[in-house]
């Protein structure tokens, strides 16, 4: 297990996936089997690349900045910082916006054979659903 080899993973993971907004990268970074840790998530790698190409629809200069980044055997864990215009169709039901999102989440990855295999998650979705008028200010 090399940490810091999973460390490189993830932060090429961000860039392609988060930053670049490419989905067909998510192949070479995760497996089939992908878990999601939190309530009614879809799952493995099919349902990740589902969720966000509506995410990215409704946001499409979606970009998440790592803040802080540390290791543990097989784990990485993630403090990173979400921005973007929610500009697109569907995003929790509520017609585009126009405003600018800006939000924090904590990640935590499970890596097997240098590949994301969990993840489990922690978001400021309080501030992104007022941000997008899903919740009063």
């Amino acid at each position: 297990m090399d940490i810091e080899r999973n460390k490189q993973v993830v932060r090429e993971f961000y860039e392609e996936v988060f930053c670049k907004r490419d989905l067909s990268a998510v192949g070479r970074f995760m497996h089939d089997d992908y878990i999601q840790h939190n309530p009614d998530a879809r799952q493995g790698r099919a349902g990740f690349v589902e969720f966000h190409e509506g995410f990215f629809a409704a946001v499409p200069d979606f970009s998440a900045a790592i803040c802080r980044m540390v290791a543990e055997g097989d784990l990485v864990f993630v403090h990173s910082t979400v921005t973007g215009t929610h500009l697109g169709e569907g995003f929790l039901g509520h017609p585009p916006t126009g405003n600018a999102i800006r939000f924090d989440t904590v990640d935590m990855f499970r890596l097997r054979d240098g590949k994301l295999c969990e993840h489990w998650d922690v978001a400021d979705t309080r501030a992104l659903f007022t941000q997008v008028g899903a919740l009063g200010s």
